[in-house]
């Protein structure tokens, strides 16, 4: 390759978001532009869809199913006959779901606008699940549905791959051995392998890269990329093409297999930011292969070498840039409703820039969790005023203010720092992520993020037991949990828990003790949404890396050259997970909906189970604490979400009065007090209100308080009605 600097093309394969583009080529894309180089992006996972969900798109499936000679089933057969209904309504569905037509919402509903297939069959109550929403996502709960009975109809047919949320997942999923991708790869494409290669052959010539990089995030992402890849090879020889990505990084790390890279020239691991600058530059004639970083390449006696200089560091958090997400058809993406979760809808409704606080996590003990990799366990932060200029960069290119931070767990302190700067700027966003549900999150801090523009979290709860979150080190206990959920919600914010079954050593009894946690957390309404995953041993997490400490037995699969991250076990000390699946999630969907918390426990299984041995209101009795009381927060930090107020005097028979009037968003109201208090309170809300910068501690707020003149001590003053209704109002202790 020339020294001249190279054209490169970065490539999102099928399929990851509908509803909004995937990070990892705009963060790569801001951190390569940001030095210089020409970089064009493509989400080919949204092209793909696009052009295979149109009225073109369509009747070449309609053509190639007649032409296949398939053993149709019922459903498929019926979804055939109906193809003229399919294909004068898809090109509005897609419209509609682009929030491009959203008058076509009362149709979908009213109307038998829509064919309908086996994905309508077990429909919700629309009315329950909907009433409050109204019709725009009842109708994109439908239009979901109707592609997703397309999705079925090709996946039956020309497609057997497809799948909106796990494309030929299956073919890279602890797949110890390349064998069975190699053999899909050497099959003649399909029918969404033409078009998916059409798109490709498009893209090079009019990029004409030197360098194709792609992104696999999901085992579902890399029989496209590997399909993609080789057809650079056919097209752009001389064009060298790379692969990063979370599956690389959690699946490949011990990867021997020679085939794997007739199709990739270059695997990295980890952040892309630094192995990317080295390759470049190495492909630039300007490093050796000695000098690269966390790179797997063939070398030429066709085996397969990790080259990692000492040389090389980390690119900081501070210096990766800010995504740019140009060249991306933002407009294009498509906002669908799956499933009647309203944590899950923000997942898939709606565009959302997505940003990363800080890298890693501040946390790094749980014991079900990858610690051991760098994206986890090396952890940094960046200043709240760059993180803000970047978010501001974003809103500016893309004119979206809606941010999903994508921490592993976003930080406490650096969520504060973030609010305060926002606030600060008066920049006005709509925000959501992931944290720890840990004791730093006091409902003060709750009403800060809340006011920033946060709207929703998701945190883990896990196993909702006390002796299992310590096994794994979560660092949280139930009550704790309890008192942090009850906070956001009452900060009007929603609160999302992950919830676990089937960790080692889990008993029957505590599976149904966790149901009656997760039970009660819905029944108190300080937990609005919630999905169990099934426990799964990694490679790369303290389980995995010390299976008899935790008492389970790891029984393959054994390494092979190829993939190896997901481990099989027994837990010959625990129940038998698998059975508890299917209630745990009945049970999950109707406390989520309001529905049946007051059955047993038993109801939800087919099978006997135990008794709950939870006390009925642990929930309820964690929330009675009352928390520290202000006088003893005095090294906290006052902070006002208010307006300054107008300061008036009274007569009044035992002195001046002082009347301070606040004009706030939805309403005004009056603090009433002495004269003395009047004026240091004025004096105090006007400084908060104008200077974010000063910071003032609660102790150098009692240092000026007129004690002597107002006839009471600080901490008296802290209990009247007064302050109390201030701190109802928006001032906060942080």
């Amino acid at each position: 390759m020339s020294s001249a600097s190279p054209r490169i093309l970065l490539i999102t394969p099928p399929l990851t978001q509908l509803n909004t583009p995937y990070p990892a080529t705009p963060y790569i894309k801001g951190f390569l532009g940001g030095r210089g180089y020409q970089v064009t992006q493509a989400d080919l996972g949204l092209e793909l869809v696009l052009k295979l969900f149109s009225e073109s798109g369509l009747r070449r499936v309609f053509a190639a199913i007649a032409a296949g000679g398939f053993d149709l089933s019922d459903n498929a057969r019926r979804m055939v006959r109906l193809q003229r209904s399919y294909l004068a309504t898809i090109g509005p569905v897609i419209r509609f779901l682009q929030n491009k037509d959203n008058t076509l919402a009362p149709r979908i509903c009213h109307s038998r606008f829509l064919p309908e297939a086996a994905r309508f069959d077990n429909i919700a109550d629309l009315e329950t699940a909907f009433g409050t929403l109204g019709l725009t996502d009842q109708a994109r709960h439908l239009a979901t549905l109707y592609l997703e009975d397309l999705g079925d109809l090709i996946k039956e047919t020309v497609g057997p791959q497809f799948g909106f949320s796990r494309y030929a997942e299956r073919l890279g999923m602890s797949a110890t051995t390349f064998d069975a991708m190699h053999e899909a790869l050497q099959t003649a494409p399909n029918l969404l392998d033409q078009m998916l290669l059409e798109l490709l052959d498009e893209l090079v010539t009019r990029v004409e890269p030197d360098v194709v990089g792609f992104s696999v995030p999901f085992p579902g992402n890399l029989y496209g990329a590997l399909r993609l890849a080789g057809r650079v090879k056919q097209i752009r020889p001389r064009a060298k093409t790379l692969m990063g990505g979370g599956y690389p990084n959690t699946e490949l790390r011990q990867i021997k297999e020679p085939r794997f890279f007739d199709y990739i020239d270059f695997l990295t691991l980890d952040d892309g930011e630094g192995p990317w600058l080295r390759l470049l530059e190495y492909l630039q004639g300007t490093l050796t292969t000695a000098d690269l970083q966390r790179t797997f390449r063939r070398n030429a006696h066709g085996q397969v070498e990790y080259l990692n200089t000492a040389q090389a560091v980390d690119i900081p958090h501070t210096e990766v840039g800010t995504p740019d997400y140009s060249d991306l058809p933002l407009t294009e993406y498509l906002s669908v409703i799956e499933v009647l979760n309203p944590m899950h809808r923000l997942w898939s409704d709606g565009r959302w820039n997505k940003l990363t606080i800080a890298h890693g996590c501040y946390w790094k003990r749980c014991s079900f969790c990858d610690v051991t990799l760098d994206y986890i366990s090396r952890y940094e932060t960046a200043p709240a005023t760059l993180l803000v200029d970047r978010i501001e960069q974003i809103v500016a290119q893309t004119g979206q203010t809606g941010f999903h931070f994508v921490d592993e767990a976003a930080p406490p302190l650096a969520l504060r720092d973030l609010a305060i700067e926002l606030l600060k700027r008066q920049v006005k966003i709509t925000w959501w992520g992931n944290i720890r549900f840990e004791k730093t999150f006091t409902p003060d801090l709750c009403r800060l993020l809340a006011a920033s523009g946060c709207i929703a979290v998701s945190g883990g709860l896990e196993v909702a037991s006390d002796r299992l979150l310590a096994l794994m080190e979560k660092g949280v206990t139930i009550a704790q949990v309890a008192r942090v959920t009850d906070g956001f919600t009452q900060a009007g914010i929603m609160v999302h828990a992950y919830l676990m079954y089937g960790f080692p050593t889990q008993t029957t009894q505590e599976t149904v003790d966790a149901l009656e946690v997760v039970r009660q957390l819905f029944g108190a309404g300080i937990v609005q949404s919630g999905y169990w995953h099934r426990f799964a041993m990694t490679a790369h997490s303290p389980v995995g890396k010390n299976p008899a400490k935790y008492q389970v037995v790891p029984i393959g699969p054994e390494p092979g050259d190829f993939a190896w991250n997901d481990l099989w076990h027994d837990d010959p000390t625990g129940t038998d997970h698998e059975r508890f699946g299917t209630g745990l999630a009945k049970a999950l969907y109707n406390y989520m909906h309001g529905v049946a918390l007051d059955e047993p426990l038993s109801f939800w299984f087919d099978f006997k189970t135990p008794r709950s041995t939870v006390p009925r209101h642990l929930v309820q009795q964690a929330l009675q604490d009352p928390g520290k009381p202000d006088f003893a927060k005095q090294n906290q930090r006052l902070f006002w979400l208010g307006n300054a107020p107008e300061l008036t005097y009274t007569e009044h028979k035992k002195g001046q009065r002082a009347v301070l009037t606040f004009y706030e968003q939805a309403e005004d109201f009056e603090v009433k007090t002495s004269g003395p208090v009047g004026a240091w309170l004025h004096h105090l809300l006007t400084g908060l209100t104008s200077e974010y910068d000063t910071k003032v501690l609660l102790k150098e707020a009692a240092a000026t308080f007129p004690t002597s003149v107002a006839g009471l001590s600080f901490e008296a003053f802290l209990t009247t009605p007064a302050w109390q209704l201030l701190r109802e109002k928006g001032l906060l202790v942080l």
